[in-house]
């Protein structure tokens, strides 16, 4: 029986084109062997399993090579390369440095330096995870790599270059390694599958894609391990379930029920998911990443960072379609915040189920409907003089005692003082007061200012005219018209209530303009003004009602409306 080799060893690449994912090193490294100018060090450093050992030991292959081809490839054919590709050759020499990191190991390392190569021109050295070193063993290896033979060439390979002193990398030409693309991963297993007679789905090899992390060793790794699981046939579900990752079902159904504010349903669905052996914390980053993809699948120029099969993908583009951008922006914050907070938290089923609540409860612009802070209390006032003429403390009373103190004749009306509308007794909103757009309120544009200027301003009265914000924010809008500095719309107000008013409407109102304009750079910005603050203070009772009227118009609308007087 043929001994059985894992797929990471089987298929490792002999040569720089079947490097996976380093296009760009692998030109540079051939480069340098067309034209013969090799360092005589080089720090080859990234993520684990993207090929640098491989790529070392390929560079080292290459330049020894008797009869190289015209793509700068080794022939493969000549007594070298035939000696490296059967492991024999005494012109590599590998350390481990993990476990080779003293310095009598670096001095018995450095006495082979001297040796010449048997067969080719050059001696390579390969030490690997070479940021394991001890102090002494990088002080005593200074001076050779510093000045080594003419047949020396090092190659010094790691995950972790920050922990490498300075005075080595100086000495070397540092080549990065990235993370291989899933597109990558992807494309190399379906060739192996083919090789080895295995079919998968695109969506399997998706899932094993994503769990390797950019790493095409862990990828082969993976790939052995669902194969002895599901056989010759890998299925997506067959993958999910030995590789203990969430389906996207999931998080699609969390998504279209938070959509609808079905907190039942999301709590229900989450339940599952606990039952299944997932940790709550592992679901709320997916959840986070799956919000993610959704905001980058609002746009065919983002789309391209959605990292998954094409049935996925179309999926996502659906899904997306019933999202607004603001509703994505709240919503990524508050699964944020709840996987920051998990940790620390001592309930942490419910710190996720209050997310589901909040997110539930978002309104379409962003912001949430019912908000932290809690809401001024409602101001009641008869429909009669008599009661019109009794002090602030009466009408109050009136409004928590009403249902003691009022006849059924007697209707009492209320008024909202945080959005300007008016209910009376029977709870019933006042419509034209729920309708503020109605008013076609604007901001004056000075036909003096910059064209970028007005166009901005211009673009806040649309955001104005499509939004539902409330009275105060209107308000704010008119009485305090922003200015406009570089690419900042700035707000100079008179107290904090203005200021959360703004903050509220912050992020829907900058990516209302940015995309009016086709920009990304306007921000938002609101501070409070002490001077003007100060300067402007009401004291007496005229002037506290005056800028009552003027923060609210609906003060006077319901001054005239009930014949009031101070």
């Amino acid at each position: 029986m043929e001994q059985y080799i894992v797929s990471a060893r089987k298929y490792r690449p002999q040569n720089f084109e079947s490097v996976i994912g380093q296009n760009s090193l692998t030109t540079t490294l051939k480069g340098a062997i067309e034209t013969n100018h090799l360092a005589h060090a080089y720090l080859f450093c990234g993520p684990r399993g993207v090929g640098k050992t491989t790529c070392a030991r390929i560079f080292a292959k290459t330049i020894n090579c008797f009869h190289p081809k015209e793509n700068g490839e080794a022939c493969d054919e000549c007594d070298s390369c035939i000696s490296f590709n059967e492991q024999r050759s005494m012109n590599i020499i590998e350390l481990d440095a993990a476990s080779n990191n003293g310095v009598d190991n670096m001095r018995s390392f450095i006495e082979k330096v001297q040796i010449p190569p048997q067969m080719g021109k050059y001696k390579v050295f390969i030490i690997d995870e070479v940021h394991m070193l001890s102090t002494d063993a990088f002080n005593a290896f200074l001076k050779t790599l510093e000045e080594p033979p003419a047949h020396a060439i090092f190659i010094l390979a790691t995950t972790e270059k920050h922990k490498i002193i300075p005075t080595i990398l100086s000495r070397c030409q540092i080549y990065e390694f990235s993370r291989i693309t899933i597109n990558d991963i992807v494309s190399n297993l379906k060739q192996i599958a083919e090789k080895e007679g295995i079919t998968a789905d695109e969506d399997s090899l998706n899932v094993i894609a994503q769990k390797a992390d950019g790493a095409m060793r862990d990828a082969l790794s993976i790939f052995d391990q669902v194969v002895n699981f599901c056989g010759g046939n890998i299925t997506y579900d067959k993958t999910i379930q030995n590789l203990n990752v969430l389906d996207y079902d999931y998080y699609f159904k969390i998504v279209d029920a938070l959509l609808e504010g079905k907190v039942k349903d999301t709590l229900l669905i989450f339940d599952k998911i606990l039952s299944k052996g997932f940790e709550g914390q592992y679901f709320v980053d997916g959840l986070a990443s799956h919000i993610r993809d959704l905001m980058v699948s609002k746009d065919e120029e983002t789309i391209k960072l959605l990292e998954v099969s094409k049935n996925i993908e179309a999926r996502y583009k659906e899904q997306s379609a019933k999202c607004t951008l603001p509703w994505l922006y709240k919503a990524l914050e508050l699964a944020n915040d709840c996987d920051m907070n998990y940790r620390n938290s001592r309930n942490k089923r419910l710190l996720v189920e209050v997310m589901f609540i909040r997110i539930a409860n978002l309104a379409d612009g962003g912001i949430e409907l019912k908000k932290d802070k809690p809401e001024l209390p409602l101001i009641a006032v008869a429909a009669s003089p008599a009661v019109a003429n009794t002090n602030i403390a009466t009408a109050n009373n009136i409004n928590t005692q009403k249902s003691s103190t009022t006849t059924p004749s007697r209707k009492i009306n209320t008024i909202n003082i945080n959005t300007g509308i008016i209910r009376d007794n029977d709870d019933k909103t006042n419509e034209t007061a729920n309708k503020p757009n109605d008013n076609n309120i604007s901001i004056a544009i000075d036909n003096n200012l910059p064209e970028e200027e007005k166009n901005i301003l211009s673009a806040i009265n649309n955001f104005i005219a499509n939004n539902n914000i409330n009275t105060i924010a209107e308000n704010i809008f008119i009485k305090f018209t922003p200015f406009i500095e570089g690419n900042k719309i700035k707000f100079r107000l008179f107290n904090s209530i203005q200021l959360n008013e703004i903050e509220n409407i912050k992020i829907p109102l900058e990516a209302f303009v940015n995309k009016q304009l086709s920009r990304t750079d306007i921000k938002v910005e609101a501070y409070i003004d002490e001077e003007t603050l100060n300067s402007n203070k009401a004291y007496t009772k005229e002037e506290k009602f005056v800028e009552l009227m003027n923060k609210n118009p609906y003060v006077k609308e319901f001054q005239k409306l009930f014949d009031l007087y101070l």
